[in-house]
């Protein structure tokens, strides 16, 4: 009966042409383009196997970051409504899938499956995620986790910062306005120890939060912090 009231009031439309029939539109769906994953997290130039130059892991406690699609036109769309609308369900599915697409064409990334690694969101601040009702990158990270069946751990992060927004700041002020933003769950700690973890966010810019946040991984003592996200700026 929700579904259906859901359906009936917001009919679905292209969220970004709003052509009735699907979320995504053929036409505006065949001009999102994937990342290519072959970047530094850290300078942005070419890199073989994905992961951090060595010259460049002084800066970063990244070890490496495989994206889904570049953060564009429909892309930047498809986010904000995920963001905001949450009765739009199927967004989530929208936008696991393709990053799902993306992952098992990635050589790179199914070495790392290798690993085992537990996936781990990006939190949010947990007055945000209340008054928002969910954490997107929580959403996307469990699908993932189902989809490769690796272990999924909710809350290893735990937010404790309510930052500013990022988007309106500069490489520098990002990085000081997220330093300390994030701690470790103490009840999960152990969990995290010696293991490799996938980091899970919608989309990165300048790598600031998934930096900030795999640094207090490392801290715990994880043995490696890959970063995949679904949308990344170029």
């Amino acid at each position: 009966m929700i579904n259906f009231i859901t359906d009936v009031l917001f009919s679905k439309k292209c969220v970004n042409c709003k052509k009735l029939g699907s979320y995504i539109c053929p036409e505006c769906f065949s001009t999102i383009s994937f990342s290519p994953n072959s970047i530094c997290p850290v300078c942005n130039k070419n890199s073989i196997d994905s992961s951090t130059h060595s010259f460049c892991k002084s800066a970063s406690h990244l070890d490496g970051l495989t994206c889904g699609v570049i953060y564009k036109g429909v892309v930047r769309r498809l986010i904000h409504e995920f963001k905001y609308k949450p009765y739009i369900a199927d967004l989530k599915k929208i936008i696991a899938k393709l990053l799902y697409e993306a992952l098992v064409q990635d050589e790179i990334f199914s070495k790392i499956l290798e690993l085992n690694p537990i996936v781990v969101p990006v939190p949010l601040y947990k007055i945000k995620e209340r008054t928002r009702g969910y954490n997107h990158a929580a959403l996307i990270a469990k699908i993932i986790a189902e989809k490769f069946s690796l272990q999924f751990l909710d809350d290893a992060l735990i937010r404790v910062k309510d930052t500013k927004p990022q988007f309106d700041l500069n490489k520098d002020q990002r990085r000081k306005n997220i330093k300390d933003a994030f701690v470790v769950n103490r009840n999960l700690a152990l969990k995290i120890t010696q293991k490799p973890i996938l980091l899970i966010d919608d989309v990165i810019t300048t790598c600031s939060t998934l930096n900030e946040c795999a640094r207090m991984l490392k801290k715990q003592g994880a043995n490696l912090v890959w970063g995949v996200t679904f949308a990344r700026e170029l």
